[in-house]
């Protein structure tokens, strides 16, 4: 028996290599009658956003092409019926599967991978989605026939948003940006050595500095979703409730929440690099001089916040000078489409 995993690039590929190696002996370990290879094909299938019956008909026609008698499709699509995420969904009279990477969560996503392919596999194996039925318990039935295991309404959401957001991961987004890293630094730099900025910082409330943070961190994440066109727009003619639009819908969501992260771990990084800048770039004398008082801690802390605030707006500088490309690589660890086959026997 031949299994063919189709996966999307990216974190879906990623992970289908990870279980590859061990889901021959396993499989085995339910049907000693059958001698399991599993191979490995790196292929988007569809364009997003796509509905599940898009990608079964995609996948089944892999499947005929290369000459397997099963396929899983792994993919990075967030698929829903009645709000509910769709975990996985089995299709015996297609010999298709198909598991949504994102619905499985943030955690342990290997191991529930793993289990959840070989109940797929000996579901369509058994060619009976009733077998399937009892396998994953209280599974619906979907639109494209076979039998779909769904998630509950908020604890299923909630996984399902936990897990794009894993795979996007949002903490690396300033990394990739390096543009967006040198103006903020040098914003910085130039904030620490100019004594107007001293006296504002600490003629500023606390209220005031943290409403220049909070809008300075707003300020690049909108440079970021409106210069590299990262707000998906419904497809023409689709509804906003229909499968496609609930898709564009948390993909949106989604890539709101994963900028947001990626600027406030820029943030974040730019005020502790501002604490030691300050000890370091301002003196004591120079700070009183300019105070015409004493400066005490509060007054270093003040400039560090400030300072961090006016480099962050330098960010959003350099975020607009970013190429579409780079800035969807950073927010969505894109990986071209490429065709890979390996086989694990």
């Amino acid at each position: 028996m031949i299994v063919g995993l189709v996966a999307s690039p990216g974190p879906a590929a990623d992970l289908a290599r990870q279980v590859a190696g061990e889901l021959p002996d396993m499989l085995a370990g339910g049907s000693p009658g059958a001698a399991w290879t599993v191979r490995v094909s790196i292929d988007r299938l569809v364009d997003h956003p796509a509905e599940l019956s898009q990608l079964i008909d995609a996948a089944r026609r892999r499947m005929l092409h290369e000459g397997w008698q099963l396929t899983v499709c792994l993919t990075d699509l967030p698929l829903q019926r009645s709000r509910r995420p769709v975990v996985a969904h089995a299709s015996a009279s297609h010999s298709v599967a198909v598991l949504s990477v994102p619905a499985l969560g943030p955690v342990a996503v290997a191991g529930r991978a793993r289990e959840t392919i070989v109940r797929l596999v000996n579901a369509l194996f058994a060619g009976d989605d009733e077998h399937t039925a009892r396998q994953f318990g209280s599974p619906v039935r979907a639109d494209h026939g076979g039998v779909g295991l769904v998630a509950g309404v908020v604890t299923g959401n909630l996984r399902l948003l936990l897990g794009m957001l894993r795979a996007n991961r949002p903490w690396r987004l300033t990394i990739g940006l390096s543009r967006a890293l040198v103006a903020a630094i040098a914003a910085g730099v130039f904030a620490l050595v100019t004594s107007d900025i001293w006296r504002l910082a600490v003629e500023y409330t606390r209220v005031r500095l943290a409403l220049l943070g909070a809008g300075a961190v707003l300020a690049v994440v909108v440079t970021i979703i409106v210069s590299a066109s990262l707000w998906e727009r419904l497809p023409r003619g689709a509804a906003r409730g229909s499968p496609a639009g609930q898709q564009v819908i948390l993909f949106n969501v989604v890539t709101v929440l994963t900028v947001v992260i990626g600027v406030l771990a820029l943030y974040l990084a730019l005020l502790v690099l501002a604490l030691g800048g300050v000890l370091l770039l301002v003196p004591e004398a120079g700070l009183s001089n300019a105070l015409g008082r004493p400066a005490g801690t509060g007054d270093f802390l003040a400039i560090a916040w400030l300072a961090s605030s006016v480099a962050t707006v330098g960010g959003a500088l350099g975020a607009g000078l970013e190429s579409d490309e780079s800035v969807r690589e950073a927010a969505y660890r894109y990986q071209p489409d490429e065709a890979i086959d390996e086989s694990r026997s």
